[in-house]
């Protein structure tokens, strides 16, 4: 069994000024996907320094320097970045969602292709799509055509899965909650970016045209939720007024190898380190 987590931290800084550390000493995923890093590489290295001591500790390494490590950062300062980590080995790694070279695309989308212990390699991508604004042309164009450019990478990664090549699992905030489900009041927001018709059509193509899986409504079913992000505003956290945009996509061999999904939701507003819940899907691989 191997655990695969994504996480929007919203600022690894911040995240660690929040006791985002006692998570990790004590969860250790295998493979941990970081969206909203948002930070220079000088501060990124440190954290990720303190995180290999934890997974040492933990005994899911035998010394620091074999925790695998990942990251872009974004090249406009202070925004996106991702990172992953991970305890497999790794074999090959990609930077960037090929055919987008602008500043603002960059630090979004990262390839690692880990080798499980049972000899497989498979792909996990960690993907951060823009958040967009309905009401902001410049913005949505921005968001549109990063998805545009996912469908391609996503069909090159599903045709190799369908021949007998690695199978593939992107995970990350994907900022898009798909159907009614997945938010509390979808009434409210039929007209904000998030859930705008347009959008959540291509969740439609990822699960019926390129036949990814979205993992964790596979295992829950048809509920309400469970929801991963919750606005800093108002008492949404507290009464649960939140939107599932966190996901785990996975070609349908892999998907068919999960056996269970935890959302670690903090216990409190006042205990979160991020206005975002991990997402943790356990694997069977």
């Amino acid at each position: 069994m191997i655990d695969i987590t994504t996480s929007n931290l919203n600022g690894i800084r911040a995240a660690r000024r929040k006791g985002f550390e006692n998570w990790a000493s004590e969860h250790t995923p295998d493979v941990w996907c970081m969206q909203e890093v948002r930070a220079p590489q000088t501060e990124i290295d440190p954290i990720f320094d303190a995180l290999a001591v934890d997974y040492a500790d933990a005994g899911k390494i035998d010394a620091p320097a074999r925790l695998e490590r990942m990251d872009e950062v974004c090249r406009i300062k202070g925004r996106a970045g991702v990172g992953l980590l991970t305890t497999l080995p790794v074999k090959e790694r990609r930077y960037g969602l090929p055919g987008l070279t602008e500043d603002v695309d960059s630090g979004r989308w990262i390839e690692e292709d880990v080798t499980t212990p049972q000899g497989y390699t498979i792909t996990v991508v960690c993907v951060y799509v823009h958040a967009g604004q309905a009401e902001d042309e410049t913005k949505m164009t921005q968001k549109y055509r990063f998805l545009d450019t996912m469908l391609t990478r996503m069909g090159q990664l599903r045709d190799e899965a369908a021949h007998g090549g690695r199978q593939c699992v992107l995970c990350g905030d994907f900022n898009i909650a798909h159907t009614e489900l997945d938010i509390a009041r979808p009434k409210a927001n039929i007209d904000h970016s998030g859930f705008l018709p347009a959008e959540r059509a291509y969740v439609d193509k990822w699960l019926d045209e390129l036949e990814f899986v979205d993992v964790m409504r596979a295992l829950a079913g048809d509920i309400q939720g469970p929801y991963t992000w919750w606005s800093q505003r108002g008492k949404a956290f507290d009464n649960n007024v939140g939107w599932r945009i966190d996901y785990q996509f996975a070609t349908p061999e892999l998907a068919e190898q999960a056996r269970g999904f935890r959302i670690d939701k903090a216990d409190s507003y006042d205990t979160r380190w991020s206005d975002h819940a991990p997402l943790t899907i356990r694997y069977d691989v």
